[in-house]
């Protein structure tokens, strides 16, 4: 508790590191987490520092390591466990052999791509043959040569020209086929037919199988095709139109002996591929599993190498350049962790001189450390996002871990909404260790299961408070009985067909209800007003004792900084003041609870008006609360006004006096105190405007009415149906209310109570007592380089 009231007593430290043993110590000093590294060559720029190279080779490494993963994902092999802490080894050990398996792994993946590229020509080749083959037997059954060009239209336009002028001309006939993608040909038919002006004859045909695309190497629909040209002039231009459309072009058979020797050779040189390809992928997944059983352990490794690399840049070199030198800050208590860590770096070095370390004095602020659990960081870290706290000051987190839940739960409190956030939140505690749990990318999953210990202490508390309020889904549960009994009131609840609960008729009211509120409130048509009174005088009560706790914390603060002067002008004024004014407000509230009976609440005075009486210094001439009520009240007022000033002006000129009262102060005084003045400047202000917390009250309202509208807009329609199928139709309406309740009352009203909550903390609570201008203490550990592996891939 003493570590988590305040943060950690810290020191500097010099360390001195022998240049042979500097990289073992560095790494013994990641695996502790002890000590943040300063850095000692500022104006050196990264590219000029001594180890450089060394993090270019382990860069080097962390891209090979990049090729291995994704060659392991792409053979959709499992990653090894993560429960492996290998120790950070020399760079040679693990970069020639990452090279070599770097090296062998492309050169096996480029000669798989060849022979893919290969079998997929081939497996092409053989569907254009078997697609061609249909056209040549259509070909064959038509009239002769001359009527197949039939289909030209310039033959029609100028008879002279035939088929056998064509020849007289000197035009050859000439076959181009091949395969084209199905969204392609279309445009590539007329593309064909605009330039060639009718001298070609266009036949195609779709595959009816899905081949391999080869940019995408996804599953597509091609088109094997069939080009008749007459010359090369037009054999030219459509070669260099089926470039433009990325066309598969194939050798066309001249003859069907040729055809057929061909497809029997297409079928070998395809059996003998599969067969080779099928080898190669044994031995590819081989080489793959071995490396996946090590790439973590690897990853690990080079991660821990560039660390230390980074850190030795941090460090200055001795004039003899057998030294490195660093500075560090170090928990007070941790120096002898220290200590042992270099002498075991030391140790495994086989350095014959030690590498020590030294205290030494330093005037600069420490950064904060606040040694935490897996309990308390998330308490920790509602604090910390107020603002780090400055060194050595009052902590809140172990204040925030029960009030910060008790006073969402005042806001939020129903037994069975509790009881649904408490459930949850449980289960994800006895889950904590689920890898799949924690490590998700999701960033909304990842915010609730770092918060389900806060979650699990905000549903605890919404069940006491639900049990106190007697709402379980806006509904109230007897469990004891009610004090209240309604006999005596029958004639006029059967008169008006209202029921107003008033304990002044004799024979209704017959004692308290053990545990909360009575349930018959529940039933009662003046529950509203009730409820209103009992959560506003509760709500500014909490609100007051919360904000005066934060008070009185501000004074471990001043005695610890040995700030005397603010005990006088800060704490005490900001303590006269609230509690002369809203602490006799929270006294008039329990002294009327007190003082007057059900009987005379009609005739009791109201605390609203003599309040306002207390600042308007009159008397209404209503009843008083007590004798001497108006001398009290103008004695109570008088030291309130009395305080304000004190407060503004107090400490101003105070430290405009420490500054330029006297002479006598000298120059270190006068520099001294410009430092006192930027921290008085900077010092908790008061924010009493939001001093009663009405917003506890309003919340507990809006969320109770809440409830209430949803069960009567929903589940109180499906209740009603009393015939056969009411049963059916009850259970899409229980399903109904179930989502909205989740969605509605659990997560939207939840987060409004949180973000309240969390107002309610650093505004009205911590701005009492905690600054929060620290820096936070970022210590060089290995255990912080986990957190990397899920953005580089690792699931």
């Amino acid at each position: 508790m003493g570590s988590l009231f305040r943060s950690e007593d810290m020191c500097l430290a010099q360390l001195f590191l022998q240049a042979g043993s500097a990289y073992d110590c560095i790494s013994e000093l990641g695996e502790t987490g002890l000590v943040e590294f300063r850095d000692l060559n500022p104006s050196v720029n990264c590219f000029q520092r001594k180890f450089v190279n060394e993090i270019k080779r382990c860069e080097e490494m962390e891209r090979i390591l990049g090729f291995l993963l994704r060659e392991i994902k792409k053979a959709d092999l499992p990653l090894p466990d993560r429960d492996v802490n290998p120790v950070a080894p020399l760079p040679k050990h693990i970069m020639e052999q990452l090279q070599r398996l770097e090296a062998e792994l492309s050169e096996v993946t480029r000669n798989k791509e060849k022979l893919q590229k290969n079998l997929r020509e081939l497996t092409e080749y053989t569907h254009m043959l078997h697609v061609t083959k249909n056209f040549a037997q259509r070909g064959s059954e038509q009239d002769p040569p001359q009527a197949q060009y039939e289909e030209f239209p310039f033959l029609e336009r100028d008879a002279a020209l035939d088929y056998t002028g064509m020849q007289r001309m000197g035009a050859k006939l000439g076959f181009i086929s091949g395969l084209i993608q199905r969204p392609k040909i279309e445009a590539f038919e007329r593309m064909m037919w605009r330039v060639c002006k009718g001298y070609t004859i266009l036949s195609y045909s779709e595959i009816d199988e899905y081949l391999e695309d080869p940019d995408t190497g996804e599953p597509t629909k091609s088109v094997v095709f069939l080009i008749s040209y007459w010359g090369e002039l037009i054999g030219q231009k459509v070669k260099k139109i089926c470039d433009c459309y990325h066309c598969h072009l194939y050798p066309y058979p001249s003859s069907r002996e040729e055809r057929t020797d061909v497809v029997e050779g297409l079928g070998t040189r395809i059996q003998d591929l599969n067969t080779v390809l099928l080898r190669t992928d044994d031995y590819l997944r081989q080489v793959l599993k071995k490396a996946s059983e090590s790439v973590y352990t690897w990853y690990i490794e080079v991660k821990k190498m560039k660390a230390i690399y980074y850190v030795l840049n941090l460090c200055s070199l001795d004039v003899t350049n057998k030294c490195l030198i660093s500075e560090v800050w170090c928990p007070v208590g941790d120096l002898g962790a220290v200590r042992q860590a270099l002498e075991e770096g030391s140790r495994k070095s086989g350095a014959t001189l030690p590498s020590f370390v030294n205290r030494i004095p330093s005037n600069d602020t420490p950064p904060t450390l606040i040694k935490t659990n897996k309990f308390t960081s998330g308490f920790q870290n509602i604090v910390d996002a107020y603002g780090v706290g400055t060194y050595r000051e009052v902590n809140p987190a172990p204040f925030t871990i029960i009030t910060f839940p008790f006073l969402f739960a005042v806001m939020f409190g129903d037994l069975g909404h509790g009881l649904i956030m408490a459930v949850f939140a449980f289960w994800m505690v006895l889950y904590e260790n689920n890898r799949k749990l924690k490590n998700t990318r999701n960033e909304i999953w990842n915010t609730f299961f770092e918060g389900r210990y806060i979650i699990l202490l905000m549903g605890l508390f919404s069940i006491y408070t639900g049990l106190i309020y007697n709402d379980c889904f806006s509904k109230s549960l007897n469990l004891f009985g009610s004090g209240w009994s309604v006999k005596a009131m029958g004639s006029d609840i059967a008169a008006n067909r209202f029921l107003i609960l008033d304990p002044n008729i004799t024979g209704v009211f017959k004692g308290p209800y053990p545990l909360g509120i009575d349930p018959i409130w529940n039933l009662a048509n003046n529950r509203l007003t009730f409820l209103n009174s009992y959560k506003m005088k509760m709500s500014v009560i909490l609100g007051i004792v919360h904000m005066s706790f934060g008070v009185v914390l501000s004074v471990y603060n001043h005695l610890h900084f040995r700030k005397k002067s603010n005990l006088y002008l800060v704490f005490l004024p900001e303590l006269l003041f609230m509690w002369c004014l809203f602490g006799y407000l929270v006294f008039m509230v329990v002294y009327k609870w007190l003082a007057f009976s059900a009987a005379e609440s009609k005739t009791a005075p109201s605390i609203l008006i003599h309040f306002i009486n207390m600042f308007l210094m009159q008397s209404s001439g209503n009843q008083l609360l007590y004798p001497g009520q108006i001398g009290v009240q103008g004695f109570l007022l008088v030291i309130a006004l009395l305080s304000v000033p004190v407060l503004l002006l107090g400490k101003p000129l105070y430290l405009y006096w420490l500054h330029n009262g006297s002479q006598r102060l000298g120059m270190y005084r006068q520099v001294r105190t410009q430092e006192i003045i930027l921290k008085g400047l900077n010092a908790p202000s008061s924010n009493w405007p939001g001093c009663v917390c009405l917003r506890l009250w309003a919340l507990s309202l809006a969320h109770a009415q809440l409830s209430e509208v949803l069960w009567r807009m929903v589940m109180h329609l499906g209740l009603r149906v009393d015939t056969s199928l009411g049963v059916l139709f009850l259970v899409p309406v229980f399903g109904l209310f179930a989502v909205l309740t989740v969605s509605i009352l659990l997560v939207m009203e939840g987060l409004s109570a949180f973000l309240h909550a969390l107002r309610l903390h650093w505004v009205e609570f911590q701005n009492k007592f905690y600054s929060g201008n620290g820096i936070k203490f970022s210590p060089f550990s290995f255990a912080l380089l986990a957190s990397s592996f899920d953005h580089d891939g690792f699931p």
